[in-house]
């Protein structure tokens, strides 16, 4: 198919020092030498040393026979790393595939003759010559099968042509929605392409967090299911991806570590509910699940996010309680003061006075439910989980009071000027410190307005983050 071609781009070419390259080319040929020539000589000469002699005779010759043959192909291959000392691979450079299937197969050449020789041990502790020759023979012809399978795999995976430049994927790594959304409405087969780590376009999206893409997933139905079981080349599916830790440019989207970590939970929670059930507890080729990926790699902004959480709520609980003494104060100093006979406020008459006592009540009281609130967000276990909805609610509640203390102790001591001088010619003085009274109140809006919607955004809508309100790939069929 012509789109396909277009959308795969160009194949990789390994543009390193052409030295380099020729001697791993070179390495590798030598490498595959070795093994053959290890099978055809252990095939034969296992042949002729069992033809026509006694058991016991071709146990003690076959023991020869896999010593100095296991001997031969560590001398030789140690000798191609002393011919081609420039086609070392070096560590934090990238290497090319001819270098890293020169590392496989020498790693699979000593692999196999540790193995051979533990075999070789335990096989050669068996009394009964004429058993432990049928079991060698046995034993190298199993050594042969498996060696040269795994050697046919390594080839087969590193002399594949690779596409790392599909333009598919790179819309999809880079957030193009628009773009990947009229490719699949003219190409609906293109959700079934995988890169060459056996990624689709929405393990990518999960990869890079990019919510509009794997909405995407919600809209092909049942096909969904037999995409988000894929693993790629390391045995991670789906999950596995959502529960590694986001770049740094998608980690920046929300300010603060703390809704950082929300953020994260949420896309590993959302993912877990998409992924079959029998795939949440598989561990990939590190032998990894991926909640355990997840504490893992996000150990640290659990920690720093903590930290933001305590240090944010001992701060907060400073000013609700120096708010709850100076308005628990105010409320035995009242303006005016008392009648000195009955006991009664001078000014309990005036509806200012009202105004006053009930806006000091109420800075009273949410001061004191921030503080307990603070409290309690210091007191937390700070468990992975508590910062999905937990930590953040009561976080923004604690602030929501705080703000309510701080407006109404604003109001209690602007009335109070309207009590004492609400007649007169004095009326000027309440109603310009009214004016100056709202500048704080306004003023903690202006401060803590992008901390409220983070806040409000990680509390309450991130649960919308998952559900698309409209349509994309398919439109619903019109009602006539």
């Amino acid at each position: 198919m012509e789109i396909d071609k277009i959308l795969r781009g160009p194949a990789d070419s390994n543009k390193k020092d052409s030295k380099t390259v020729s001697g791993c080319a070179v390495k590798v040929m030598q490498l595959r030498k070795i093994i053959s020539d290890h099978f055809k000589n252990m095939k034969v000469e296992t042949s002729n040393l069992t033809r026509g002699q006694s058991e016991s005779t071709n146990a003690l010759r076959l023991q020869d026979l896999i010593s100095e043959s296991l001997v031969n192909m560590h001398v030789k291959t140690q000798k191609i790393n002393l011919d081609h000392p420039n086609s070392i691979i070096q560590d934090n450079k990238p290497i090319s595939n001819k270098e890293r299937l020169a590392l496989e197969l020498q790693q699979l050449i000593f692999k196999h003759i540790a193995v051979m020789d533990d075999n070789v041990l335990g096989i050669i502790k068996i009394p009964q010559l004429e058993m432990r020759a049928t079991i060698l023979k046995t034993c190298i012809f199993e050594h042969i099968r498996n060696m040269s399978k795994e050697t046919d795999k390594k080839i087969a995976m590193y002399e594949k042509q690779t596409y790392s430049s599909q333009i598919l994927f790179i819309a999809a790594e880079k957030g193009n929605t628009t773009f990947l959304v009229e490719l699949i409405r003219r190409y609906p087969d293109l959700v079934w392409n995988v890169n060459d780590n056996n990624q689709s376009i929405f393990h990518i999206a999960v990869k890079h967090r990019h919510n509009e893409i794997y909405n995407l997933l919600h809209e092909i139905g049942a096909m969904k299911d037999l995409i988000t079981p894929l693993k790629d080349k390391d045995d991670n599916n789906m999950w596995h991806l959502a529960a590694k830790t986001a770049t740094e440019e998608r980690l920046a989207v929300v300010s603060g570590v703390a809704f950082q970590m929300q953020l994260e939970l949420s896309w590993f929670h959302e993912v877990k509910e998409i992924v079959p059930p029998s795939f949440r507890i598989r561990e990939n080729v590190d032998g990894l699940t991926p909640h355990e990926i997840f504490t893992k790699e996000h150990k640290n902004l659990a920690r720093l996010s903590e930290e933001w959480m305590k240090g944010t709520a001992s701060q907060c609980m400073v000013v609700a309680a120096l708010i709850a003494t100076i308005v628990f104060a105010a409320t035995f100093t009242i303006p005016g003061g008392y009648d000195q006979t009955s006991g009664i406020p001078i000014f309990h008459s005036k509806a200012t006075f009202a105004v006053f006592v009930v806006a000091d009540a109420i800075s009273l009281i949410s001061s004191s439910a921030s503080i307990l609130i603070f409290l309690s967000i210091l007191t937390s276990r700070y468990a992975e989980n508590d910062f999905l909805e937990s930590l953040p609610r009561k976080l923004l509640l604690g602030l929501a009071t705080l703000f309510l203390s701080i407006t109404t102790m604003m109001v209690t001591f602007g009335v109070s000027f309207f009590v004492l001088y609400g007649k007169g010619n004095l009326l000027w003085m309440p109603i310009l410190i009214c004016v100056f009274v709202v500048s704080p109140v306004l003023l903690y809006v202006r401060l803590q307005y992008r901390l409220f919607i983070d806040l409000i955004r990680s509390a309450y809508l991130t649960r919308y983050l998952f559900k698309p309100q409209k349509r994309l790939l398919y439109y619903e069929n019109p009602k006539f």
